[in-house]
Order: structure tokens, then C-alpha cells, then sequence
């Protein structure tokens, strides 16, 4: 009996959804590596931007639906990071971020870096380092400066300015960034410590 009900919450449509958020890492990543057309971007704009949306509902879903599982809680972190990093590492490839943004890119790339070793450092302590709000509107303001990069090049026609605001929002992610992964580094020390 549990071994159904295992199954049936891996195969839960909440997990679905992460699953897919997982798997659109590599199409979004191939379709600016091959794509370099409007079209292109617009394309992966529309995967980003579905991807961001499923992060949300899965949430939503699982906890509506009482369907919250441990398969849920490591892989949603997990596909986040992937999606994130990969649209980043993708965006300065295609040279829509470059510069000193880069090092906006970077402080992201490193936090999320530091954070994962942390979780799992706190996990083994048995330490729980509940999300905040604000880590929370880090990651919206991630998606949302990425998303508009991400159609940056083609938006510019239509909506001038679409690649400078996610620029901007880019380095005012970086700075919650450093701020939120202050907090778990802050955490993950004092439990060093006092174990």
C-alpha cells in the first residue's frame, strides 16, 4: 500500500510540473544556443516564462491538494537553480548580458551555489532554514529580469527599454541575492559553531 502511494505522489501532477520545469532547461538552453532570429527569442521567452508559471502552480497545487511530498521539496529548489543558471550562463553566451553585468550574473550564480551546500550542510544537522519573504521576491525579481532579457533583442521593437529594465532588475536580483544568502551563510555558521 505504500508503495502505491509512493508512486501516485511521485507521479502527482505537482511533481509533473517540476519534471517539466526540469526538462525545459535544455530546450530553452538549446533554443539560444541554435535560434538567433526574433523568433528565437521570443521562443524562449515563452518557455522561460511557462517554466517561471509551473514553479508557482506545483506550489499551489501541492499544498491545495495536500499532495506535498519530500520528492517535491528537494526537486523544486533543484529546478529553480537550473533554470536560473542556465538562462544566465545562456544570456552572457548570446551577449545580451556582458560588461560589469556580469558580475551580477556571477553574485547570482554564487549565492545559489553557497545555498545549495548550506541546505544540505543544515540537513545533515537536522536544521530547517525556513524561506523568507524576501528570498521569495529575490526569486520573482530573478524570473522577471530574466524573462525580460530573455526577450530583450526582439522585445526592443515593441517595448524600448526591455533589455536596459532587465538589466536593472538584474543587479537589484544580485543585491537581494546577497542579502538572502547572508542570511543562510549567517545561519549555517552559528550552527557550526554550537554543534
Amino acid at each position: 500500500m505504500d508503495q502505491i502511494a509512493h508512486r501516485s505522489m511521485s507521479t502527482s501532477l505537482p511533481n509533473i510540473l517540476t519534471y517539466g520545469r526540469i526538462v525545459a532547461v535544455p530546450v530553452l538552453a538549446g533554443v539560444l544556443f541554435f535560434g538567433t532570429s526574433d523568433n528565437a527569442r521570443w521562443l524562449a521567452f515563452a518557455i522561460f516564462v511557462t517554466a517561471c508559471l509551473t514553479d508557482w502552480l506545483d506550489g499551489y497545487l501541492a499544498r491545495i491538494w495536500a499532495q506535498q511530498s519530500n520528492l517535491g521539496r528537494m526537486l523544486d529548489p533543484i529546478a529553480d537553480k537550473l533554470l536560473v543558471g542556465a538562462t544566465l550562463l545562456m544570456l552572457v553566451y548570446a551577449g545580451t548580458i556582458g560588461g560589469w553585468s556580469i558580475w551580477a550574473a556571477l553574485i547570482i550564480l554564487a549565492r545559489e551555489i553557497l545555498v545549495s551546500g548550506l541546505r544540505e550542510f543544515l540537513a545533515e544537522l537536522n536544521v530547517k532554514v525556513h524561506v523568507t519573504q524576501l528570498a521569495k521576491w529575490k526569486t520573482a525579481m530573478q524570473f522577471i529580469a530574466l524573462a525580460l532579457l530573455l526577450a530583450g533583442p526582439a522585445a526592443e521593437a515593441v517595448l524600448p527599454g526591455t533589455t536596459i529594465s532587465g538589466v536593472v532588475l538584474l543587479w537589484i536580483a544580485a543585491l537581494l541575492t546577497l542579502v538572502t544568502g547572508y542570511d543562510y551563510l549567517k545561519a549555517g555558521i552559528r550552527h557550526a559553531i554550537d554543534r
